[in-house]
């Protein structure tokens, strides 16, 4: 049975790695940090307290930002393969944080494979690290393969970058196999509450229930590549299953704008929705009940925008055999459909882990 390391256990990508992974008939260790509060509701299917848990899934209490923690979990599991999916991942907090960013984000990583190398993993283990699209930021050219310069435009891409060479470096000097996955924006019901996508398919649920007046946004006009995160993590298995370390992209090879999703998200909710006005006077209104359901607040507004991405997968279809399934469309249907049921039966469980 193999042992597999994960960082960021209970986010959404760990939480759909874990469950790829215990099918696949590993042993799972998650690292999470110690809390007052949990915040585990993804991960409570598979592990409600130490007495109630799937039999080969595990909890070890540690921190991106100490070392000493590391290195005594790698110590005591010896994993076969360690996924780093752990960060502070949200973009405009990240410009509010920075030296906190930088220290988890891309000292992190550092912290990981330098643990490795001491205890000698980095000749029996295979690593990953969950890089980003946010990292080529002010793009130079569209769509974005591997051979793509970097450029960028927040702490956050900053700090990944840092993460993502630390590693290409560890590859070459130390012979670690080192994997970096750069994955293009990946949405899904597990999102957090204050990640765009999840935002606007909530807050529109929230305000065709009735339990909401409207939905306060930043930049209607950023565009984005958006994926399933569910399937995206059978991406990131089958990278690390290669004979030789490498860097893939992980995209569907379309974006669509902000102003899209909630388009869409309009559609599956039957919301007739019209703009009126220019500029950052702009709005977005129920024709049918001539409210105002979508307002620009410049609170959300970045100090330096990513205006567009999107990504060339052809590498991880050729090597890898995959290419996503999940279309646009399908993926706000899903997310609409998992708000729906959870608003409506708040509190009911079976709802928390679809």
């Amino acid at each position: 049975m193999k042992k597999t390391l994960i960082t960021g256990v209970n986010g959404q990508d760990g939480s759909y790695l874990s469950e790829f992974l215990l099918a696949k008939g590993y042993e799972v260790y998650g690292i999470v940090r110690r809390s007052s509060t949990f915040n585990r509701w993804r991960i409570d299917h598979l592990h409600r307290h130490l007495f109630d848990r799937h039999k080969n899934f595990h909890l070890e209490y540690g921190d991106l930002t100490d070392s000493s923690s590391l290195m005594r979990i790698m110590k005591k599991v010896m994993p076969d393969e360690i996924y780093n999916l752990g960060a502070q991942s949200h973009v405009q907090v990240s410009f509010e944080t920075p030296e906190y960013s930088a220290d988890v984000d891309g000292l992190g990583a550092l912290r990981l494979i330098e643990a490795m190398r001491i205890l000698g993993l980095d000749k029996t283990a295979k690593f990953f690290q969950a890089s980003t699209s946010e990292m080529f930021g002010k793009v130079v050219e569209t769509p974005q393969n591997e051979d793509t310069p970097f450029y960028p435009r927040s702490p956050y891409g900053v700090a990944k970058l840092y993460a993502h060479w630390i590693v290409k470096n560890y590859r070459e000097a130390y012979g670690l196999f080192g994997v970096n996955g750069i994955l293009f924006n990946h949405e899904s019901p597990r999102r957090g509450e204050n990640f765009v996508t999840k935002k606007i398919s909530q807050g529109l649920v929230r305000v065709k229930l009735g339990l909401q007046n409207t939905v306060k946004l930043g930049n209607l006009e950023a565009k984005r590549d958006w994926g399933y995160a569910k399937e995206y993590m059978e991406a990131v298995w089958l990278m690390m299953q290669q004979e030789q370390p490498d860097d893939y992209i992980i995209a569907t090879g379309e974006n669509h704008s902000v102003r899209e999703f909630i388009e869409e998200v309009c559609r599956n909710l039957d919301i007739s929705l019209i703009w009126q006005g220019s500029g950052r006077e702009e709005k977005g209104i129920d024709a049918k009940t001539k409210k105002v359901i979508i307002e620009l607040d410049d609170h959300y507004l970045r100090p330096a925008e990513v205006d567009t991405l999107k990504g060339d997968s052809s590498k991880a279809k050729k090597i890898l055999n995959w290419q996503p399934k999940v279309t646009f469309k399908e993926l706000v249907r899903i997310m609409v459909g998992y708000d729906l049921k959870s608003i409506q039966h708040s509190g009911d469980k079976e709802f928390l882990i679809d």
